[in-house]
């Protein structure tokens, strides 16, 4: 089997967020997907096989199983094209634990069809404001992750979480947010994982299932583009309608090699 190495939401190689994806003949042992997972020591690798018309797909952090990544998911979807398997035009669909999930092209730019996911504002922020280090505007909770509007954008840029504090918190990780100062984008973000084996993740499609309604309600607008400001960096184009949310960016392969 050949195992990728993609760049997501980047334009050129060693940007964005990088994924492993890895086309199964078909289903595959799950501690052998975790191993492997493990080895690539990303924050995602994919496993896909082809189903009913489509792809089933899993994403392993190197310590377990998550219900939803989209820097993965459009890793894989560039793969399928790249691959000959997708032809120009084709959308992608995969099964995944999030339901049916989709994946189209134009351009060089994949854009993935995934469900919006608001948040509640919490009764309680004290945890999360002390696992940050700094009080934040806004604290809420959508079952999956934290929320945290901060003042700036030079304070999301700025913060250093208290990892351990992270974990305590519960649910899969902390977004940590606020409205742009930089020209061209709405809002920036990073996007903090202890618990299921990643400090920080470099660019997180998943976030913006919480944050495209998050800033819809703040801004008064349904269209946005988004910047996720950990080290190397993202541009995300982020589209809310209805229930959904719709998240475009490109890939570059880096790499592949023979499992």
């Amino acid at each position: 089997m050949t195992i990728y190495q993609v760049d997501a939401f980047a334009e050129k190689v060693f940007e964005g967020n990088p994924a492993g994806v890895c086309i199964l003949p078909g289903p595959a042992d799950e501690s052998w997907m975790q191993c492997v997972a493990m080895e690539m020591n990303l924050s995602e690798t994919a496993f896909l096989y082809e189903k009913d018309g489509g792809y089933h797909l899993r994403w392993f952090t190197p310590t377990k199983e998550v219900e939803l990544c989209g820097y993965a998911t459009l890793a894989s979807a560039h793969i399928l094209r790249e691959t000959g398997r997708l032809q120009a035009g084709e959308t992608a669909v995969f099964f995944t634990l999030s339901g049916r999930l989709t994946a189209s092209e134009a351009g060089g730019v994949i854009t993935l069809d995934f469900p919006a996911s608001g948040c509640r504002e919490a009764e309680e922020r004290s945890a999360i404001e002390a696992a940050l280090g700094m009080p934040a505007r806004f604290v809420g909770c959508n079952g999956m992750d934290w929320l945290a509007e901060l003042d700036s954008e030079a304070a999301v840029r700025a913060v250093q979480p208290d990892m351990g504090g992270i974990v305590k918190a519960g649910a899969r990780g902390v977004i940590v947010t606020a409205r742009s100062s930089s020209p061209g984008f709405d809002f920036v973000s990073r996007f903090f994982a202890p618990a299921v084996g990643i400090p920080e993740d470099p660019v997180t499609g998943s976030a913006h299932c919480c944050l495209g309604p998050y800033w819809r309600d703040r801004l008064g607008k349904t269209v946005f583009s988004a910047y996720q400001a950990s080290k190397r960096g993202g541009k995300l184009a982020v589209e809310v309608r209805g229930d959904r949310v719709l998240i475009g960016g490109r890939a570059v392969t880096v790499f592949s090699a023979e499992i």
